[in-house]
């Protein structure tokens, strides 16, 4: 039988190498809280894809600092959702 904090311990092990994190995920590996990651994202200029997923590597870079540059089209896109 898996104990409960097995099981916690395997799935932040397992965001480490999914390509794409969901929001949720995206904050456990930030280890920041939902307004947090909102505003750091905005800065940066990490969105979300069509499936409402980050791109880990995104992320990895706005944690680093890095200004992330997206298409003209994508950030078109963004600001008619919103």
């Amino acid at each position: 039988m898996i104990k409960p904090d097995d099981v916690i311990i395997m799935k932040a092990v397992a965001i480490c190498f999914k390509p794409y994190l969901k929001p949720e995920e995206a904050l456990i590996y930030c280890n920041l809280g939902r307004t947090q990651l909102a505003k750091k994202c905005e800065d940066a200029g990490v969105y979300k894809n069509e499936a409402g997923y980050y791109k880990r590597e995104d992320i990895d870079k706005m944690m680093a600092g890095e200004v992330i540059i997206h298409t003209i089209s994508a950030r078109k896109h963004r600001q008619r959702a919103a």
